[in-house]
């Protein structure tokens, strides 16, 4: 009984080995053949509109490429990483000195507002304190270690609405009584 188990377990592999060895093999075959050249994207300086941040897409069948299917501010993003410009500038701010009111730590933004977490001189001194800067103030000083930053506003300079909200205006607070010559 042995035998015959052993015997027949011996003839099925040997059927089934060479089906193995061949659809395992190896054919070259073209990537993309019969598809016509691949689109050509715009590069960060023939984009102008949001409409610019639309990707074409990709044919049916295919597996889109992150390019291809990116919209928005993440396709705007990986443009920029592909002509090697780091469009939002993700380094830490400078650490290695206090800000002092001649001479702040500069923020930059496109926005118009801004948030930096300051965590003190010398680094990690003290827990991260988010800091607001707007296009009207800013320059804001940190309250733990007196470390002054400010915004510089690198975004559109004409942009065609109004910066102030109907109706809205910022609450008071103690800066707002401190003397101009102190600021």
């Amino acid at each position: 009984m042995f035998l015959q188990r052993s015997a027949v377990a011996i003839a099925r592999r040997a059927a089934v080995a060479p089906a193995l060895r061949r659809s395992i093999a190896t054919s070259a075959v073209r990537r993309n053949a019969g598809v016509p050249d691949a689109p050509k994207f715009k590069t960060l300086k023939e984009i102008k509109t949001e409409e610019d941040l639309i990707g074409p897409g990709t044919p049916p069948g295919q597996v889109p490429t992150d390019l291809e299917q990116s919209t928005g501010l993440e396709r705007l993003e990986i443009l920029g990483k592909t002509e090697g410009i780091d469009v939002f500038d993700m380094r830490p701010l400078d650490a290695s000195r206090k800000g002092t009111l001649d001479n702040p730590i500069m923020v930059r933004s496109a926005g118009e507002e801004q948030f930096a977490g300051c965590t003190g001189y010398p680094a990690d001194s003290h827990n991260v304190l988010w800091l607001r800067m707007t296009r009207d103030r800013p320059v804001e000083r940190c309250p733990e270690c007196g470390s002054v930053y400010k915004m510089e506003y690198v975004g559109p300079q004409d942009d065609h609405h109004d910066h102030h909200h109907h109706g809205w205006q910022e609450p008071k607070t103690m800066a707002d009584f401190v003397k101009p010559e102190y600021w």
